[in-house]
């Protein structure tokens, strides 16, 4: 069984074309501004059977124009490895466009590459020890799997949540050019800047939580901008979905 606390269709922004998007249970990361808090925990949601979902996705097949297909997402995908594989697998064989967006975070991601049409994956920071002191865990993990997908050919979209006092100066900008260009990101993947807000804030209080993020935590379109230049001048593509 598959647990999901949320489904719908999104356009563009998850994957390319009308998709439908299953957000799943749990997550391995606890990032203060996370937007989904109810997916944190790794209970919780509805349970689906991959084969509800296949039934699922066989309907609506008629909906995934302009390239659309199926993406799962978070909370954390590879919280729940077994399940999704099978359900990717199943996916895969239908000519479904596949797609999941996921932290990174595991050493058992590239097992899903196969049944992979396009990974999406955050790069929260460049420096492991600032990484886990900010979400719990350091993240070299992410840095090799982006080195094995470019290495077999994986379409890759890379995304930088820029989240101010934690990643968003130019130092960091120059942080995250060095990074790319270790890991041979310029040319074979790309990347988009997504900045800081504050659509999660209200779930925090209906769920009982604590808001940490404050006003500080905002990035302008100009700094955004003034950053992403500073990637474009290595070669590092960015994108905006």
């Amino acid at each position: 069984m598959i647990r999901i606390f949320q489904k719908g269709f999104n356009y563009s922004q998850d994957g390319p074309g009308n998709r439908l998007v299953y957000h799943l249970q749990g997550c391995n990361l606890r990032c203060p501004w996370c937007a989904n808090p109810e997916g944190l925990a790794r209970t919780g949601g509805s349970e689906r059977s991959v084969e509800e979902l296949v039934e699922e996705v066989t309907r609506s097949r008629l909906l995934f124009f302009d390239g659309g297909g199926v993406t799962l997402t978070g909370g954390e995908v590879m919280v729940q490895m077994p399940q999704v594989l099978e359900l990717l697998k199943r996916l895969h064989a239908m000519g479904i466009h596949t797609c999941i967006e996921t932290n990174g975070l595991s050493a058992e991601l590239p097992e899903l590459f196969p049944y992979l049409d396009l990974l999406i994956m955050d790069v929260k920071h460049y420096d492991p020890a600032v990484h886990q002191a900010v979400t719990g865990r350091e993240n070299t993990l992410v840095f090799a799997n982006i080195t094995v997908a470019l290495n077999r050919g994986q379409a890759l979209a890379l995304r930088i949540p820029l989240i101010g006092g934690f990643n968003a100066s130019l130092e960091d900008a120059r942080g995250f050019a060095k990074l790319f260009q270790e890991l041979g990101v310029p040319g074979r993947a790309t990347v988009e800047l997504l900045r800081y807000h504050e659509y999660g804030k209200d779930k925090y209080k209906q769920l009982g939580l604590p808001y940490m993020m404050t006003e500080a935590a905002k990035v302008s379109k100009e700094d955004c901008e003034r950053f992403a230049e500073i990637l474009r001048e290595q070669g590092v593509t960015i994108v905006r979905t």
